[in-house]
């Protein structure tokens, strides 16, 4: 990325967390990249953790993560309870992420809050037959980067 759209794209960051009171980041498949998702701004302007996505198509992480901020806003974020009122299609976890784990995922969060600390999470989802991670048969292609248990 030359420098213009680079200074362009985090400028529109700085203007969606002002409007909105946060960003979302997609990053898209790549040759042994799993495609991912996640938030800017929610930790500061609403007290709740970042929210991290991993393996699902644009749609549909935008969708969780808008889904995420509206409901936990300014809320305590339940962990590692199944979820069934994030998203209509299926049931989710939320589970805590140390963010050293996804320091070269979450990029533009590092830049955003500098120095100053914030909390991360990431939303889980079944894979096609309805098992989640850490269940026999589990078969999806979704990085974790926290546990379940």
């Amino acid at each position: 990325m030359n420098e213009e759209k680079r200074r362009a794209y985090f400028e529109m960051v700085e203007n969606n967390i002002k409007e909105y009171g946060f960003h979302i980041t997609y990053v898209l498949e790549e040759k042994d990249c799993t495609p991912f998702g996640y938030s800017t701004g929610l930790y500061k302007n609403f007290g709740i953790p970042e929210a991290f996505v991993s393996g699902l198509p644009n749609g549909l992480t935008n969708t969780l993560i808008n889904n995420y901020a509206q409901i936990f806003k300014n809320k305590k974020v339940p962990l590692n309870e199944k979820l069934s009122d994030l998203i209509d299609r299926f049931p989710t976890y939320i589970i805590a992420v140390k963010n050293d784990v996804l320091s070269k995922k979450i990029l533009t969060s590092f830049r955003f809050y500098e120095d100053k600390e914030f909390e991360s999470v990431q939303i889980i989802f079944p894979d096609l037959a309805g098992k989640f991670p850490e269940e026999s048969g589990y078969d999806y292609d979704q990085e974790i980067f926290g546990s379940l248990l």
